[in-house]
């Protein structure tokens, strides 16, 4: 899907992907964001995401996918050697529609992909994690064609319903409002220890050759650390 208005070179720029019975477009930060704070479990937004996407059946909006930085964004070369920060993107935020029809996450998930292709040419890989919570241990990631590359643990704080990683209590930098509240509301708060699962999707197959954590056999959920 192309803006139908050319620029002064006669070119088009790519805006979605798809169709109109299914289909992803670029659409405005504050749009995604309003409706990730209404659904997406975490009920936060991510604010170094810089690629938001809509999902649409037919008329009806029905998911947003956010991508961006990772949390350390300098961290790529960390997982993919000799990765520029411009060369790759994290799935920050992936919501849809409990109405989407089965298999509309990963349908969408590949869409994006396809449309990342055009819109940020110079992304060789997309990470994505799998947060315990959600339960299944990342299927969705595993239809989509992402391969799966091992977990960690990762410290979160969970207070008055809300949850809060642990980098806010221990980064002496962040100042904003969530950091204050979760410190001074700490000897309130339960400690969880939750399982992070690591999955990435090269663009290119050669893309691979510099990743620093293998492929490993896909996680289930009977799968113990």
């Amino acid at each position: 899907m192309f803006d139908p208005f050319a620029d002064l070179l006669n070119q088009r720029e790519a805006i979605g992907f798809g169709n109109q019975a299914f289909r992803v477009v670029i659409i405005d930060r504050l749009l995604a964001n309003e409706i990730i704070r209404a659904n997406h479990y975490s009920k936060r937004v991510y604010s170094a995401s810089t690629l938001h996407l809509g999902v649409y059946i037919d008329a009806n909006m029905v998911g947003v996918l956010q991508y961006g930085f990772a949390m350390n964004p300098a961290s790529a070369d960390s997982v993919v050697a000799g990765t520029a920060m411009s060369e790759y993107l994290e799935l920050n935020r992936m919501w849809l529609s409990d109405a989407a029809p089965r298999n509309s996450e990963s349908r969408a998930l590949a869409f994006s992909i396809r449309l990342i292709r055009r819109v940020r040419p110079t992304v060789k890989w997309i990470q994505s994690f799998a947060d315990e919570r959600c339960g299944l241990f990342g299927t969705v990631y595993q239809a989509a064609g992402f391969s799966y590359h091992g977990e960690h643990i990762g410290i979160f704080w969970e207070l008055d319903g809300d949850f809060y990683h642990n980098s806010l209590v221990t980064n002496g930098k962040s100042g904003g409002p969530r950091a204050m509240a979760i410190r001074a509301g700490l000897d309130r708060a339960t400690r969880h220890k939750l399982r992070q699962f690591r999955y990435l999707r090269f663009l290119k197959p050669r893309f691979a050759k510099g990743c620093r954590y293998p492929a490993l056999p896909f996680p289930k959920p009977d799968y113990a650390p």
